[in-house]
């Protein structure tokens, strides 16, 4: 098949395009390589694939409808895996207008290039996220539980765009699914997430930045688990479907600070700061619907994904680190 992955020199993206790549499927990427993080970082996840007659690389941004249409004309796609957003509740906060722009009018734009070329998809797959369930307190998150109120502009596009791809499906048959990810951690982990982050402080002996007293709760998705969902999804098209992946379990950031620790021998020196508006006290994901559908089964336990994580961190990505100026 031909797959488009947009974001797919990112961390969920490379991953995926990854193991698409393996079982021998004809991979097309977006991406724009933005300075959210470094762009260096990002062209080296995939540079593994630059001379792959089955690998396209299309830099281009979203928000830009022309370069989008033109570009999945000339791919013409059997699947979108449509990955690529704005993500973090806390950037989302300083700026939401470019989180509008990006995620919800970005996603609009690929919906739109799809129905104006009609394009007779066998499926897409769109990256949601938890966020979107906000401050609920029933726990675990379900699928069918309330999402009205969004407590930050990041959770509202996320929200949005799940609503146009029903629309779309609903009018013209598209077959769609909605992966709400829960906190995926990992190699190639973007890094400013809290992983990534308190691995590189800790292994620095520099001030781990905690918002809060570290009692928050967080269901914690090793990236293999995460891709073997979003391959699953790509494989089993619905009308449409909105379904968590997590993996069910969850820990504090306290001890998740505690298993770095153990897996680099250091310790962590913590500025505890303020909590920030937006930042949600608990995520957990029901995965009956996931289990059900995708015969989604996680493997790798937090303390396994830690491990796997430093070690990757102290064999690759200090090196990467140095290579692309992260700091």
């Amino acid at each position: 098949m031909n797959i488009l992955v947009t974001g797919g020199a990112g961390f969920i993206g490379s991953n995926l395009v990854d193991a698409l790549l393996e079982q021998g499927e004809c991979v097309f990427v977006f991406d724009d390589f933005n300075d959210f993080y470094s762009p260096k970082l990002k062209r080296l996840n995939i540079s593994a694939h630059d001379n792959n007659p089955n690998f396209t690389l299309f830099e281009l941004d979203i928000r830009d409808k022309d370069a989008v249409t033109g570009a999945i004309e000339k791919s013409r796609p059997d699947v979108i895996c449509h990955l690529a957003a704005r993500a973090g509740v806390r950037p989302s906060l300083e700026d939401p207008l470019l989180y509008e722009e990006v995620n919800s009018i970005g996603t609009l734009n690929i919906i739109e290039a799809v129905r104006s070329l009609n394009l007779k998809l066998k499926n897409f797959v769109f990256a949601s996220s938890s966020s979107i369930y906000g401050g609920n307190t029933k726990l675990p998150f379900s699928e069918t539980d309330s999402v009205q109120n969004p407590v930050s502009p990041y959770a509202a596009t996320k929200r949005s765009s799940e609503l146009m791809l029903y629309s779309q499906s609903f009018l013209t048959g598209l077959p769609v699914t909605c992966l709400r990810f829960f906190t995926a951690y990992g190699e190639r982990g973007r890094p400013e997430m809290a992983v990534a982050n308190f691995t590189r402080l800790i292994n620095e002996g520099l001030e781990i930045p905690l918002f809060g007293d570290g009692s928050a709760r967080r269901d914690f998705t090793y990236i293999g688990d995460i891709i073997s969902g979003v391959i699953s999804a790509i494989r089993k098209p619905t009308s449409f479907e909105i379904i968590n992946l997590g993996e069910s379990e969850t820990i504090t950031v306290s001890e998740l600070i505690s298993f770095i620790e153990t897996s680099l021998g250091k310790k962590a020196k913590i500025d505890y700061l303020p909590s920030v508006a937006g930042d949600v006290s608990v995520t957990f994901a029901d995965i009956t619907k996931a289990r059900k559908m995708l015969c989604y089964n996680p493997k790798v336990k937090i303390e396994d994904g830690i491990e796997r994580y430093v070690r990757w961190y102290l064999d690759k990505g200090i090196k990467q680190n140095e290579l692309c100026g992260v700091n």
